[in-house]
């Protein structure tokens, strides 16, 4: 019943106070999943208003149907676009802030009027619902109360059967309209995920979920509790017969495990995966690394580096001394070769003095010919403290280890020549332990013949992790006892500058442009 036939019967026009507004939420399609206080509230309202697109049939109100009285006050709120393009002088997104003002502007004439409204929602009024852009512009001028339902979400992990996240497991819930490099990336480094708000989405979805190396444990869920409910593994999907109210969901790995490999003789297909955990904890992982990480059912590495990896159950987790590189590498492979996947955990990046090439050396003989082996990168030592004290590697550099373990000093004292004669910006890795105490100081010795004394080094130690130091000395005030393993030093060019901010802070920075002979 309309506004004006209400008050032509007699209905109620002139209240005492300013009327409540409700945001009910109506659940996931099946009215019986409706709560009693939503259905409460419906009985109770003056004014019921739902949204639609321009064929005006809404799902809300068929949900709601049973409950609705011939003289409750219905509000048809129908959005002037949903998908389609528009000429409106603001674009699609202007368009639909008109509608919402104007959508606002009728209810609050209730409101104003005294009357109960209550905007219905299928889902959860608040959780991707359109009685939210009502919320953000009535809910501070009226009282109003939100009652949840059941989302979506729920109704889907219900209708296959899977839980969505066990234990310490990230839940991840992703609008399918994200790009699809944003998908791909937070889908690779999620435990769990719902990708909502399909339809047109669904093929970049797919992709997404493809390229994230999620699509073997993706479910597809359309119209959950609903006439037409469909459930399947999202690869059997097609695509042109996706509605808007389907959701994939990447269940629970801890719940939901891959099933084991039966037959020894014929295993599963397993792979390698050395994977780059930055120079400290987990805000220095990449996506992809932290995907890599959660999927992998060994992990494999250095006992330090081990630890920076949360404890996932199922996990096997092999560690051993940090000098046993090519057993680890071994180790590794050997498990791909049963049908494990297999994460190698190395600090920085695996690609830079780390585990990168001691795996790919074994691999590269017989049995490991044939496991796949894959390098994720990871933020180094150097980029990380050269982020810390400014940008000293803004030019050419060069990286080079000082540690003799495994080549000579006079090697290293060679392609030190070369770099400084080149006026490169240095990055020292391994620049001394307990065992090796002498490299620094025959260093500086060697970099003063060919620098200004006042050549600006950044130490950077535990750079990310709780002793973290970040300093700029002169060269010719280096102290070789202040220097670890711990520790890389940054050894500027002749054109890097050191200035001192109004902050008292130092940046240290190297001009990309350099001057012409």
């Amino acid at each position: 019943m309309s506004v004006s036939e209400q008050q032509a019967n007699g209905g109620p026009s002139e209240p005492q106070s300013r009327g409540r507004l409700y945001g009910v939420g109506l659940g996931p399609g099946d009215p019986s999943l409706m709560t009693v206080r939503a259905v409460k509230v419906i009985a109770e309202a003056d004014v019921i208003a739902y949204h639609s697109a321009r064929h005006g049939r809404s799902i809300a109100r068929s949900i709601a149907a049973e409950h609705l009285r011939a003289d409750h006050i219905e509000e048809a709120l129908v959005y002037p676009v949903t998908t389609e393009s528009t000429d409106h002088p603001g674009g699609y997104r202007g368009a639909l802030d008109e509608f919402y003002e104007e959508a606002a502007a009728r209810l609050a004439v209730h409101l104003d009027a005294g009357r109960t409204v209550a905007v219905i929602s299928e889902g959860d009024p608040l959780f991707y619902g359109s009685y939210q852009h009502m919320h953000k512009r009535l809910a501070h001028r009226y009282p109003t109360e939100v009652i949840p339902g059941v989302t979506s979400m729920s109704a889907a992990a219900a209708r296959l059967g899977k839980p969505l996240a066990e234990a310490d497991e990230v839940l991840t819930i992703l609008p399918g309209t994200l790009p699809e490099e944003e998908l791909t990336a937070r889908l690779a480094s999620t435990d769990a995920a719902v990708v909502m708000k399909l339809g047109r989405t669904f093929p970049a979805v797919r992709r997404a979920m493809e390229r994230s190396g999620r699509m073997p444990e993706a479910q597809y869920v359309e119209r959950a509790t609903m006439a037409g409910e469909r459930t399947d593994r999202l690869a059997a999907i097609d695509a042109g017969s996706v509605p808007y109210f389907a959701v994939a969901v990447v269940p629970s790995r801890i719940a939901n495990p891959a099933p084991e490999a039966v037959d020894a003789a014929d295993p599963a297909p397993g792979e390698v995966v050395v994977v780059g955990t930055g120079p400290a904890g987990p805000l220095w992982l990449t996506p992809e690394s932290r995907g890599a990480l959660a999927a992998a059912e060994d992990l494999v590495g250095y006992t330090t580096y081990l630890d920076r990896v949360p404890v996932r159950p199922g996990q096997r987790r092999h560690g051993s001394d940090n000098k046993v590189e090519s057993e680890r590498a071994e180790l590794a492979l050997d498990l791909a070769r049963r049908g494990r996947r297999v994460a190698v955990v190395s600090g920085g990046d695996p690609g830079i003095f780390a585990m990168a090439t001691a795996v790919l050396e074994v691999a590269s003989q017989d049995p490991y010919r044939s496991v796949p082996v894959r390098v994720l990168p990871g933020v180094t030592a150097a980029n990380a403290a050269a982020a810390r004290a400014g940008a000293p590697l803004g030019h050419d550099y060069a990286v080079i280890s000082l540690s003799d373990r495994l080549k000579p000093w006079e090697v290293i004292a060679e392609r030190l020549r070369a770099a400084v004669a080149a006026d490169l910006v240095l990055a020292l890795y391994n620049p001394g332990s307990r065992s090796r105490t002498w490299q620094v100081g025959k260093m500086r010795e060697l970099l003063l013949e060919h620098r200004a004394p006042d050549t600006p080094v950044v130490l950077g130690r535990d750079v990310g992790g709780p002793e973290e130091s970040v300093r700029t000395v002169r060269l010719c005030d280096l102290d070789p006892a202040q220097v670890d393993m711990r520790t890389i030093l940054l050894i500027g060019s002749s054109q890097t500058q050191a200035v001192r901010r109004d902050d008292g802070t130092e940046a240290v920075w190297t001009p990309r442009r350099y001057p012409e002979a």
